[in-house]
């Protein structure tokens, strides 16, 4: 297929190795000097991955001129809303994921299922710690508030999360850290005075994102609607 790559930083060049090693084809990269329109209506497919003030006005070029786009950028969600509706307007295709790694998209399914089951055991409270690279602008992450809300939905003593350390029992407590050279790790642990539980997903490079951001490149070509990465990965 032919794609653009919307953001040409460490991600999106790993992305464009993964595409090539793939055998696609990449028709253009824009930066900050903007999209040019008449090349991306060549593509199949837009990859976006930018800056949070950057995500809305991308993906509104994608969808006027009906590129189907994903984007994994994260910081952006409250004008998500505006941007389905957007591309539903337009007729277009669009997938937002906080994480396209295959591990992180299982970890997700593994999470909401022990929120069910811990659910039926008050004296365990949940907290969570989340550590990414120093470059990442926002805290906590995309994939730690996707994990946090799949919490919440099934753990009826938790209402929200915080970043707080000074917080109510309802509160999820979210410990968000930068580290020189972290491509991402996420955990979840479930303490009460007698034990702990803990799930933890450790990404070793930047890899599994961009293979991920592929595979739902390959599976947005020529398809109009909204989507997720459950749907990609059949989960």
């Amino acid at each position: 297929m032919k794609v653009v790559l919307i953001g040409y930083g460490k991600m999106g060049k790993t992305i464009e190795r993964i595409l090539l090693e793939r055998n696609h084809e990449v028709v253009a990269t824009f930066g900050r000097e903007g999209i040019d329109e008449a090349k991306l209506k060549q593509a199949d497919v837009a990859i976006e991955f930018t800056r949070p003030e950057a995500v809305f006005d991308n993906l509104a070029v994608c969808f006027k001129n009906q590129v189907p786009v994903i984007t994994g950028t994260t910081g952006w969600l409250a004008k998500y809303d505006e941007a389905v509706k957007l591309c539903e307007e337009n007729q277009s295709g669009f997938l937002f994921a906080s994480n396209f790694s295959l591990g992180v998209n299982i970890f997700f399914e593994i999470n909401k299922q022990l929120a069910r089951i811990m659910n039926a055991y008050g004296n365990y409270d949940v907290q969570m710690q989340e550590i990414h690279h120093t470059q990442k602008l926002d805290a906590p992450s995309g994939t730690a508030i996707t994990l946090a809300e799949q919490v919440i939905e099934n753990l009826n003593r938790k209402e929200g999360w915080t970043l707080d350390e000074s917080h109510g029992k309802e509160q999820i407590h979210i410990d968000a850290l930068r580290e020189e050279h972290v491509p991402g790790t996420h955990s979840i642990t479930y303490t009460s005075d007698i034990d702990d539980i803990e799930i933890t997903h450790t990404a070793k490079s930047r890899d599994g994102f961009a293979l991920g951001a592929v595979l739902a490149a390959e599976f947005m070509k020529g398809k109009t609607g909204i989507y997720q990465m459950k749907d990609v990965l059949n989960l």
